[in-house]
């Protein structure tokens, strides 16, 4: 199967006269597969506006190479722009315009007939709760209705590559749930998805491969899986004592978790290292006050992705 993305060795460096140059993106490379909902995380200023921004042609990168399902996106602009629907953290709709105009000419242009449009309309308004808004104008509208309408857009299209960027910010959980929803039922249809977010539970939930980037350059790329492996065996586990007290307290203290929470006798710890000896001193414990309740699990995406920015580059 074609790559939908294809990035390699891709830098960005932004000139400044009686500055030092700025390097935002410094030799990535990465591949998206057709199909996959792909994630780009990092801390602000890490590069990531800056990639999608070369992705969808809108500055060209100062060196390296990358293309949209085969298409350059340096020598064949306007090919990628026939290939991809872009939704930017800047507002990526006309303020001026209503809501039922911006989402009309947006299927328009790319090459929806008047029909088709009209009936795409319908749906994609009782999808994202659009209908009382239709006749407002954008710049009327709240930042989180701005930005349904944002996102509304790329569904008025079939353009096999969407590119968000932040994309459910300001939304309500409820808007926030219906728009993962839909992404991940596009993905199943085949199209390609490439988001960045600072909620890491929706790249969890959503991503089929994610890339972390920091201050331009990739600290860890692949599933949630092989990034658990890179973040030096974390894990987490839950438990809750038939009794608590200080003694107690003090055994698991002893135990070196990398955090703790108690919250009555229930407890949550994550740690680093290996499972077995781990097991072996809760059997320990155990022998002195029962264990109600036990559960151990791999590291989410939060404790990965800040373990992996806090090594050195």
């Amino acid at each position: 199967m074609m790559n939908a993305i294809e990035v390699e060795d891709l830098t960005k460096v932004y000139a400044s006269s009686g500055r030092a140059a700025l390097r935002a993106l410094d030799g990535v490379s990465f591949q998206v597969p057709q199909g996959a909902v792909f994630g780009l995380l990092g801390p602000n200023g890490a590069g990531k506006t800056t990639l999608i921004k070369i992705l969808t042609t809108i500055i060209a990168p100062t060196s390296g190479r990358a293309s949209v399902l085969g298409r350059d996106v340096g020598r064949q602009p306007l090919d990628v722009r026939r290939q991809i629907a872009v939704v930017l953290q800047q507002a990526a709709v006309e303020t001026l315009l209503t809501v039922k105009d911006n989402l009309l000419i947006y299927a328009y242009f790319h090459g929806v007939g008047r029909r088709e449009a009209q009936q795409r309309l319908s749906a994609v308004v009782e999808e994202f709760g659009l209908g009382d808004k239709l006749n407002e104008t954008v710049y009327d509208l709240s930042i989180g209705t701005k930005r349904r309408v944002q996102v509304a857009k790329i569904f008025m299209v079939d353009a096999p590559v969407i590119f968000l960027d932040e994309a459910t910010t300001g939304m309500d959980p409820l808007m926030k749930r219906r728009v993962m929803d839909r992404i991940r039922a596009e993905a199943v249809k085949g199209r390609t998805v490439l988001l960045t977010t600072q909620v890491l539970s929706e790249a969890e939930q959503l991503c089929d491969a994610i890339l972390i980037v920091d201050r331009g350059r990739t600290r860890a790329s692949g599933t949630l899986q092989e990034l658990r492996k890179l973040s030096a065996q974390m894990f987490r586990v839950n438990l809750t004592l038939a009794v608590m007290n200080d003694g107690l307290m003090r055994r698991l203290e002893a135990l070196a978790p990398i955090e703790m929470r108690v919250d009555g006798s229930a407890v949550e710890m994550l740690f680093q290292g290996e499972e077995a000896s781990l097991l072996g001193a809760l059997a320990d414990i155990a022998r002195s006050v029962s264990i109600t309740d036990f559960a151990i699990r791999g590291a989410d995406l939060e404790q990965i992705f800040v373990t992996l920015l806090k090594e050195p580059s």
